[in-house]
């Protein structure tokens, strides 16, 4: 017969590893406290983002109240539907990244793996399109720079957008301060652009991880974490469309 305090010892390891399992960090000491140190130390994350892109915000603010007439005609090289495009495809991603969550919460692997896998098309799709509009302002030397061009404000008939918009001519002076627009343009996009492939890289090892059923066994902290990330960039750009695209559109 075996030994009754080996079968014990077995049972009591048995019952450790059902109560500790493979995800739970040596330091904690159930999931819910994993969960809640990890919530919050991803709120608290979003919090510094916050403040961030809150100090950007204050800048443009200030910036285009001072200089009104040149973020206007700035704004005027912007394309809307364009921009309007790149909002709908983040909104659709909000919701995909959503159904994400939902899916490891109630265990459905494949469609955890397809909800990713859309969410990773639609962010490339926005940063596709971001690249088309900011190939545009390099070739008008609308980058800020030594070789910043003000022809698009000094001579709007020489430029089809400002020429659609109906822009008039505007002094040389007013004119300079459109290099402000695009500084903070490029400054505020391209730091919403550089968290846009952060996302995709972590969502492309999400989705090999989630092949692997990662996410589908009942830890699903790291998932609703991401997805609050990817909300917040998503917000983030909402408040950007309509700031740097839709000065006095009427």
């Amino acid at each position: 017969m075996p030994d009754s305090s080996a079968v014990e010892h077995g049972a009591s390891v048995a019952a450790e590893h059902e109560e500790h399992p493979a995800y739970l960090r040596h330091h904690f000491e159930s999931t819910e406290q994993q969960a809640d140190a990890t919530n919050f130390a991803m709120w608290l994350f979003l919090l510094t983002e916050i403040m961030f892109f809150g100090g950007l915000f204050t800048a443009y603010l200030i910036y285009r109240n001072w200089y009104y007439q040149a973020f206007v005609a700035a704004s005027h090289q912007l394309s809307i539907p364009l921009g309007g495009f790149n909002t709908l495809l983040l909104i659709v991603s909000s919701f995909t990244m959503a159904m994400g969550v939902w899916c490891a919460e109630t265990r459905r692997k494949s469609g955890l793996v397809l909800c990713l896998c859309m969410t990773l098309v639609l962010g490339l799709g926005f940063l596709g399109v971001k690249s088309v509009e900011y190939r545009e302002k390099f070739e008008k030397h609308h980058v800020p720079s030594y070789h910043y061009s003000l022809n698009s404000f000094l001579d709007p008939d020489s430029d089809e957008a400002a020429k659609a918009a109906g822009d008039k001519p505007l002094p040389l002076d007013v004119a300079r301060h459109t290099e402000v627009y695009f500084s903070l343009y490029f400054a505020m996009t391209g730091m919403h652009a550089l968290h846009m492939i952060i996302g995709v890289g972590i969502l492309v090892f999400m989705i090999f991880r989630a092949q692997a059923g990662a996410y589908t066994t009942g830890h699903v902290t790291f998932v609703e974490n991401f997805g609050l990330y990817w909300h917040f960039v998503d917000i983030i750009w909402i408040f950007l469309f309509p700031l740097l695209y839709l000065i006095s559109r009427h």
